[in-house]
């Protein structure tokens, strides 16, 4: 019996080494099914599938969910990770005279985003159908304050070099008395066209720190965005009032407007993070 002294142990071990390697058959798999697993054990062969799922439930194997392997193509990751970790280390030791934002961008449409929620049933499509005719999108630029959680925004139909260059002149505005404000920014074609550049030759202060490309998780204000699209726009009910979806947008976004603890240990920039360390230092 597969489940009587040492066989039992033998058998677990068994299925555990097997269960590293995907399943054979034709056509291929890459994953475990219950049938496949008690095809590849003949001690399995007169089990139901009820059955083996109960044994393999004894051998401590379950359903894992994978782990998206993040990676950046970068052959200057390294390098570029550092030096955004010094500037967040040279603002944190000197408030008065350095600011650090992250800068980022984000779209969204006139149609709310699928989720859950709870309802005794789902509407009728016939009128969901009704409340818009067209699915505008919007988009929006911010800029978040590494040490205060401080949010400011401009949006537009079409976020270009004609949104971003007056982020910069405001972003010089917000923050008269400092001596050198860091933006750290991705890759976007945007962000280095002539017209952005030229306007930020007339900004001597204003000094942009370039991410690794394909490297979200180094730009905490992405998560601003997840927390603004799970609150505001994931099933909302206002695809027939765009006005309304705006201003709540605006609403979310505004309460950042001064500072927040809060938002900033949403984002991780407290705790004991990469980015939060390189800012509370030791």
């Amino acid at each position: 019996m597969a489940d009587s002294g040492g066989g039992f142990v033998e058998h677990s071990e068994e299925v555990r080494e097997r269960l590293r390697r995907p399943p054979d058959g034709s056509p291929p798999s890459s994953r475990w099914t219950l049938a496949h697993i008690r095809d590849a054990f003949p001690w399995l062969s007169g089990y139901s599938l009820s059955g083996v799922w109960r044994m393999v439930q004894r051998f401590k194997v379950g359903l894992r969910r994978g782990r998206i392997q993040q990676f950046s193509p970068d052959p200057a990751y390294v390098e570029k990770e550092a030096y955004l970790l010094a500037c967040l280390s040279q603002t944190a030791r000197h408030p008065d005279t350095h600011v650090l934002v992250f800068m980022d961008e984000m779209g969204f449409f006139r149609w709310p985003t699928p989720s859950l929620d709870w309802m005794a049933a789902a509407p009728d499509p016939a009128q969901v159908a009704l409340c818009a005719d067209n699915n505008r999108q919007w988009r929006i630029i911010g800029i978040l304050n590494a040490m205060t959680g401080q949010v400011n925004y401009l949006d537009n139909y079409i976020v270009g070099r004609n949104v971003v260059a007056p982020l910069y002149q405001a972003l010089n505005q917000i923050y008269p008395d400092v001596q050198h404000i860091y933006v750290v920014q991705d890759n976007w074609s945007i962000h280095k066209h002539a017209d952005v550049l030229a306007v930020l030759a007339d900004l001597p202060r204003i000094e942009p720190v370039w991410l690794p490309t394909y490297a979200p998780w180094l730009n905490p204000i992405e998560k601003l965005w997840r927390w603004l699209r799970q609150d505001v726009l994931h099933l909302h009910r206002w695809a027939a009032d765009w006005e309304t979806l705006l201003a709540m947008v605006h609403d979310f976004l505004d309460q950042f407007a001064h500072a927040s603890q809060a938002l900033l240990r949403y984002v991780g920039l407290l705790g004991d993070g990469k980015l939060a360390s390189a800012i509370h230092f030791p």
